[in-house]
C-alpha cells in the first residue's frame, strides 16, 4: 500500500465521521471541553438531532414540489396531496406520526408563538368558508413556509399579508 493511498484511505474515513483529530497517523475523537459536559452535551445532540431532523423533512418535502393538489387525496401515495397528506408523509417518513387532517394536526405537539418559530414547524390558517382550522404549512425559515393547495400543487409560498391575515397557530412536532 502506498503512503498516498494510506492517507486516502484515512481521510476517507475522517470524512465519514463526526469531528476527530489526527495525532501522529492515528485518528482519535476530541474530548469536550469543560463548558460542554454531561447536561450541555445533551443539549447540544439534542439541537443538533431536532435541526437535522427538519432539514431532512423539508428537503423530502422538496422534493414533491409541483405535485398536483388533490383536496381529500388518498394518505400514503405522493402522485398528488393536499396539506395534510403533505404534512402527514414527509413528516411520518422521519418518524413523526401525525394525525388525518389540518385541524387535528393542530392539536399535537406544543405551542409555538409566532416569534419563536422554527424549520420544521407546522403552521395553521383559517380557510374561508371553513370553521377552525383549514390548512397546514411546513416553516422553512425566512418567512416562507412548504405547502399546497390549488394550482401548481406542492410549493414554497412567502407568509405575506394574506397568510398573515389567515394565520391561527403553531405547533412543533419535532423534538
Amino acid at each position: 500500500m502506498t503512503l498516498h493511498h494510506k492517507w486516502s484511505k484515512r481521510l476517507a474515513i475522517l470524512t465519514i465521521g463526526a469531528t476527530v483529530a489526527i495525532s501522529g497517523g492515528v485518528i482519535s475523537s476530541p474530548q469536550p471541553t469543560q463548558a460542554a459536559t454531561n447536561n450541555d452535551t445533551a443539549t447540544i445532540d439534542a439541537t443538533i438531532t431536532s435541526t437535522s431532523k427538519a432539514d431532512s423533512i423539508i428537503a423530502l418535502g422538496k422534493r414533491y414540489l409541483g405535485t398536483p393538489y388533490k383536496f381529500g387525496a388518498a394518505v400514503g401515495q405522493t402522485r398528488n396531496f393536499d396539506c395534510s397528506t403533505l404534512t402527514k408523509y414527509i413528516f411520518g417518513k422521519y418518524g413523526i406520526t401525525l394525525p388525518r387532517t389540518a385541524a387535528q394536526q393542530s392539536k399535537v405537539g406544543s405551542y409555538v408563538s409566532k416569534s419563536n418559530w422554527k424549520k420544521g414547524d407546522l403552521l395553521f390558517f383559517s380557510v374561508p368558508g371553513r370553521s377552525g382550522v383549514g390548512h397546514v404549512g411546513v416553516y422553512l425559515g425566512n418567512n416562507k413556509m412548504l405547502n399546497t393547495y390549488g394550482a401548481g400543487g406542492v410549493k414554497i409560498s412567502t407568509i405575506n399579508s394574506y397568510w398573515n391575515s389567515h394565520y391561527m397557530t403553531a405547533r412543533r412536532v419535532i423534538k
